[in-house]
């Protein structure tokens, strides 16, 4: 058995994986401002209880060199910049530990155990308080020069002029934390008291505002689908996140495909959702320790 863990700016999610993919066991714990050393400390917490397990795999967030262990840049977790995570556990615990970016472990849960089991040519797209990938391309998963390909939240939204070049990216544009903020600050109320359950809500009653934000919400991700179908031409995409539990959401997505022109691209949800970190960086961790 593996333990595995998927970090996440507000939480850790632990889990004890089967070499087959089976979850044993599994706890989500919150992580506090973003902390790395709580991070840690919970990691290393777990692992006392499972001191059997064989090895340790991470999916954490960031520029992350799978081989070395290496982050360059944490993501959400700015205390592990320049940190070598894949190290500092193994001098902990004295088990081998396999780290990989999050975005990638769901693509790489996706190629093991999901809808892409037979698929060479699919990305995974990541939406929540920001925009992921993961992309497979001849059936290798592709993480470029600098381990920052799939970042695909970085594309622009719409041409920069004046201020922050960044506020044109869809990371800015385009994800639910985004749609929190547009609609708390046009009616000038807490973001607080703002969740994008409450929103979708009034968005099926009809609320105007809502609507008008959805519609948005959903013409940012098409414009995001559209670039990467053209970038890479996978035959399929499939979308993890919170947003993928609606029911219609896939319905609705494809509805606004449709003025895109775009039909011969499958678009489907990801198969594992909140367990998917934990899955792709299991897989991870026995491609990186075969027998």
């Amino acid at each position: 058995m593996i333990l595995a863990f998927d970090i996440g700016g507000t939480a850790l999610k632990m889990g004890v994986v089967s070499e087959d993919g089976n979850l044993i066991d599994t706890d989500t714990v919150a992580i506090s401002k973003s902390d790395g050393r709580q991070i840690l400390q919970k990691i290393e917490s777990f692992h006392t209880k499972w001191v059997d397990a064989k090895g340790i795999a991470i999916s954490a967030p960031g520029y992350v060199n799978p081989e070395t262990g290496l982050i360059t840049m944490g993501g959400a977790i700015r205390e592990f910049d320049n940190f070598n995570i894949k190290t500092h556990l193994e001098n902990k615990t004295g088990k081998p530990v396999s780290v990989e970016n999050d975005a990638n472990c769901v693509a790489l849960a996706e190629k093991w155990l999901g809808k892409a089991q037979h698929l060479d040519h699919f990305l995974c797209l990541t939406i929540g308080t920001g925009i992921g990938g993961g992309i497979f391309a001849n059936g290798e998963l592709i993480r470029g020069g600098k381990f920052r390909a799939g970042e695909f939240g970085y594309m622009f939204a719409y041409r920069p002029s004046s201020g922050r070049v960044p506020a044109a990216t869809l990371n800015e544009t385009t994800t639910m934390l985004t749609l929190r903020k547009n609609y708390a600050r046009t009616l000038n109320i807490p973001l607080s008291d703002i969740t994008g359950e409450l929103i979708f809500e009034k968005y099926d009653a009809g609320d105007p505002l809502s609507t008008r934000l959805v519609h948005e919400f959903f013409n940012g991700i098409c414009m995001g689908l559209y670039n990467l179908i053209y970038l890479f031409d996978p035959t399929h995409i499939f979308i993890g996140g919170g947003i993928t539990s609606r029911p219609s959401f896939l319905e609705e997505l494809r509805g606004q495909m449709e003025w895109f022109g775009l039909r011969d691209t499958i678009i489907d949800t990801a198969s594992y959702k909140n367990s998917a970190g934990l899955l792709g960086a299991t897989y991870h961790y026995l491609c990186q320790n075969k027998k």
